[in-house]
C-alpha cells in the first residue's frame, strides 16, 4: 500500500503513474476535497480538519512493507518508526539513519522562525526534483514488493 498526505502534494500524478505500474494499491489522504479516480487502485480518504488529522489517519495505519510519501518530517518519523518506507515529494529518503537529523533540523529551523532569525522559505519544487522522486518511489516499490513477497513466502512454509 502507498499511503499519500495529499494536501498539497506537487507529485499526485506520478504515484498514480508508478504504482499503476508496480500494482500497487494507493490511498490520497488530505483534509479537503481530492478528484476522485475511477481506478479501483485508489482510494480517496478525506478526514477532518482537525490538527493533524491526516497525518494521524496515516501513522495509524502504515506499517512494514507499506511506502509513506510525506514532507512532514514528524509523520515521517512515526512512519519509518513503524517499518514504513518513506519519502518526501522531493525524493528524500526518510529511514532509521537520518530520520533524527531531519527531525532535529526541522526542530531548529522551526526554532529559527520563531525568533525571527529566519524567513523559512523552501526552494521551488524544480523538474529536477520531480525526476528524482520518480527514481525514488519506483525504487522504494521494487522494495517494498520483494518485501511482501519475502513475508508471503515465509508465511507458506
Amino acid at each position: 500500500m502507498i499511503y499519500v498526505d495529499a494536501d498539497a502534494c506537487p507529485v499526485k500524478p506520478e504515484i498514480l503513474k508508478v504504482a499503476e505500474r508496480h500494482g500497487i494499491e494507493v490511498t490520497l489522504v488530505a483534509n479537503s476535497g481530492l478528484r476522485p479516480s475511477r481506478d479501483p487502485m485508489v482510494k480517496n480518504v478525506i478526514v477532518s480538519n482537525g490538527f493533524d488529522a491526516a497525518d494521524n489517519w496515516i501513522a495509524e495505519r502504515a506499517g512494514e512493507g507499506d511506502i509513506v510519501i510525506t514532507a512532514d518530517v514528524p509523520l515521517a518519523g512515526r512512519c519509518v518508526a513503524a517499518g514504513a518506507l518513506v519519502t518526501g515529494p522531493t525524493g528524500r529518503v526518510f529511514d532509521q539513519t537520518n530520520i533524527g537529523m531531519a527531525t532535529a533540523m526541522r526542530d531548529l529551523g522551526q526554532h529559527l522562525r520563531e525568533t525571527g532569525e529566519s524567513k523559512g522559505y523552501n526552494a521551488a519544487f524544480s523538474p529536477r526534483d520531480r525526476s528524482k522522486f520518480l527514481e525514488t518511489l519506483d525504487r522504494l516499490c521494487r522494495r517494498a514488493k520483494s518485501t511482501s513477497q519475502a513475508t508471503t513466502s515465509s508465511k507458506e512454509d
